[in-house]
């Protein structure tokens, strides 16, 4: 071999992530629907494509290096306070930052069985070692957590809901979870999906960060109609702020962010109504497909994962060609250990008929 920079052995570990196919290839026909993200079924926020009018003005200059308005926009709104609140370039780099300032060699992070992949990547590029605990039926289980806890444990991932089965832990369980971790053990509860949760029993996570020394919350934009512009942001206690600021650079988020994230948070009747939307249309998704050989795992995100429980993925295999087919694109799951599985989002009316037409026609 020749002698050359090699790179630290955790980030050859690392399985890159792939994100959900934009295209169905050639034997589709007709208009493509994008089903495999999760993105958002109405757009942007009407407030938030105003407030980049003009922004070609601004573009010689160096965007907020803090973020500052778009952090006190989110207090208001949120009931936080800003200086607990760190912007990042999506959600993901907030995740690598964690992982970079509290993991390193030897250390452990505990992630649950179907988890986002994007944990174990930070993790492994950290140069630690992802523990995986095994879910109840699609669901994290508390106990198995608490179970995965070595004293090599620094860390632990808990999406809520979770990405991509669409399960969730009750507060409840949440706060249980948090009082069987040591104390130095840092707690990260992603909730990035939270703008859409119908259920009574369930916490974002922002309570218990505000009573606790090792909890943040992991949020985005991405979901709620800002994808193309990367923005995330964590809630936290004061002395993770300051040690993950020392390590996120300097002007992080660009200043179309900024503007379009402000414009976004404020503008609660478009949330609301995209929460709405969702709602009614994964409540019709779930009862449409569930009578037809397919169970739909109960989600509280804006997607619904589909369950083909035969011939051990062929029959989800055949199902994605259907929709491909169809012109509908939605996200395979065997990167997550769930080839007889697919993740589909939920977008706009036609799009979901067109799904369940297609998915109902082949257990005809």
């Amino acid at each position: 071999m020749p002698v050359r920079p090699t790179p630290q052995s955790g980030v050859m570990q690392i399985a890159p992530y792939v994100p959900g196919r934009s295209s169905a290839g050639g034997g589709s026909s007709g208009k493509i629907v994008k089903l495999s993200s999760n993105e958002s079924p109405l757009g942007a926020s009407p407030a938030a494509i105003a407030a980049l009018e003009g922004l070609g003005n601004t573009l010689a200059a160096y965007p907020d290096g803090s973020s500052s308005d778009l952090r006190q926009a989110i207090a208001q709104t949120q009931g936080l306070e800003a200086e607990r609140i760190v912007v990042g370039a999506g959600s993901d780099e907030l995740l690598h930052l964690l992982a970079q300032t509290y993991l390193g060699e030897g250390d452990e992070a505990v992630i649950s069985q179907f988890g986002f992949l994007v944990y174990p990547i930070v993790t492994k590029g950290a140069g630690a070692q992802p523990i995986f605990a095994w879910d109840k039926d699609y669901c994290v289980d508390v106990d198995a957590m608490l179970g995965a806890v070595s004293e090599r444990t620094k860390l632990v991932f808990l999406a809520n809901p979770n990405n991509p089965t669409g399960t969730y832990v009750s507060e409840a369980e949440l706060m249980r979870l948090h009082a069987g971790l040591r104390p130095d053990i840092l707690l990260v509860v992603d909730s990035a999906y939270a703008e859409y949760v119908t259920a009574n029993d369930y916490a974002a996570g922002d309570r218990l960060v505000r009573d606790s020394d090792n909890v943040v919350m992991v949020r985005t934009f991405s979901k709620i109609g800002l994808a193309a512009l990367r923005i995330g942001w964590m809630y936290g206690p004061a002395h993770i702020v300051d040690a993950v600021n020392r390590l996120r650079g300097p002007f992080n988020v660009n200043r179309a962010a900024q503007l379009a994230g402000e414009a976004t948070v404020r503008d609660v009747e478009f949330v609301a109504r995209l929460k709405a939307h969702n709602k009614k249309w994964r409540d019709w998704l779930t009862s449409e497909l569930n009578r037809n050989r397919i169970r739909i795992l109960p989600s509280q995100g804006n997607f619904v994962l589909a369950l083909f429980e035969e011939d051990g993925g062929k029959a989800a295999k055949k199902a994605n060609e259907a929709l491909l087919e169809a012109g509908l694109i939605v996200r395979e799951m065997g990167a997550y250990g769930l080839p007889d599985a697919l993740r589909i989002s939920i977008g706009e009316e036609r799009a979901m008929r067109a799904v369940a037409k297609v998915l109902k026609g082949l257990n005809e």
